[in-house]
Order: C-alpha cells, then sequence, then structure tokens
C-alpha cells in the first residue's frame, strides 16, 4: 500500500505548487498594476512640487526667465526677447536673429522682497503645473501667426526646469498657466517695457 501511493502523491503536490505559483503571480502583477497608477498620480503631484520649489526659492543663485519668440520668418527679420528676474536684478533682453544677436539690454536692480512678491504671484498663477503632453518641443511652434512663450527656472543662469506656451490654439504646450497672466508679471517688472513685435506685424 505504501509504495503504490507514493507516486500518486507526488502529482498532487505539483498540481498545488504550480497553482500556488500561478496565484502568487496573478497578486504580483495585480499589486504593480494598481501601485504603477498611484505612482503615475504622486510622480505628478512631486514634479509640480519641485517645480514649486524652484519657482519661490529665493537663494542669491536663482533667478526666473521668461522668453518670447515671434513668428518664425527670415534670420533678419527674427525677432525674441528674454526677461530674466532675480532677486538681485531685473533684464531686458531683446534679440536679432535665430543666432541671438543682441540688440538692446536694460538692466534693473532688485531686491528680496520685491522678488518675493514676484514669484509667489507666479505661483499663484499655478505656473508649477505642468501639462501631461508628448508635444514638449517648442522648435517650430506656432511659426506664421502667433508668438511662443518659455518659462525656466535657472540655478547660476543654468536652467533646471522648462515649460512653454503659444498664443495657438493647437500648441497649448506643457504650461497649463495662462501665458498672458504670465506675461503681464513678467512684463511688469520691466518700467519701461515696450512691446517688441509690433515692428514686425
Amino acid at each position: 500500500m505504501y509504495r503504490g501511493s507514493r507516486p500518486r502523491i507526488l502529482p498532487i503536490i505539483v498540481v498545488i505548487v504550480i497553482v500556488a505559483l500561478v496565484v502568487a503571480a496573478i497578486v504580483t502583477v495585480g499589486r504593480m498594476l494598481f501601485s504603477g497608477s498611484g505612482d503615475t498620480r504622486d510622480n505628478k503631484k512631486t514634479t509640480s512640487s519641485v517645480i514649486e520649489q524652484a519657482v519661490l526659492a529665493q537663494d542669491s543663485d536663482r533667478s526666473v526667465r521668461w522668453t518670447v519668440r515671434g513668428p518664425i520668418v527670415a534670420d533678419e527679420k527674427f525677432r525674441s526677447y528674454q526677461i530674466i528676474v532675480s532677486p538681485s536684478t531685473r533684464t531686458f533682453v531683446t534679440y536679432s536673429g535665430y543666432l541671438d544677436q543682441v540688440i538692446d539690454t536694460k538692466t534693473y536692480s532688485n531686491n528680496l522682497k520685491a522678488y518675493e512678491q514676484f514669484v509667489y504671484a507666479l505661483d499663484k498663477t499655478d505656473i508649477a503645473k505642468a501639462r501631461d503632453t508628448k508635444d514638449a518641443d517648442l522648435r517650430g511652434v506656432c511659426a506664421t501667426n502667433g508668438l511662443a512663450y518659455e518659462f525656466e527656472t535657472l540655478v547660476n543662469d543654468d536652467p533646471d526646469h522648462t515649460m512653454w506656451s503659444s498664443t495657438c490654439k493647437d500648441s497649448q504646450g506643457t504650461m497649463t498657466a495662462d501665458p498672458l497672466q504670465v506675461q503681464a508679471l513678467f512684463v511688469n517688472q520691466v518700467p519701461d517695457f515696450r512691446p517688441l513685435f509690433t515692428k514686425i506685424y
């Protein structure tokens, strides 16, 4: 009796082990799927939080930059400008051509209290919230009939976060904030700001 029962028990044990492994595999895959979707939401919150910290940072090596690019035209007619605001300075630079030949530079002093108010105003536009999009490339965007906007947070003049938008409805970009609100905040940092693009329209 004992010798005859051994072969019958062995297949049962093998089947039980296989079933246990299949169940374990299903549970593992299920956890990965559910935790993965949660991680995506957490990653979005974390990314937004990191950008917000960069926007609100007021260290001396910190600054924010706003770049406005005109329509894609001949190199001789292409224009763009930047407004860079830091705790100590505000700079308005206008450029000609795609190689950024400087037309004019205006620099103004700034102070920490003024910078604090400015970056908190930026934060209230939801500037730190980025849109989920595959189109993260600004090149060629809104080429013929509008303006392209780029927002950057900088450390020692090097960007660590970049987002963009445009005036074209089909090219909203990665920035969820209203670009006209952000534009107004930056323009108001330049006392004698004059619109650049009225010269080429």
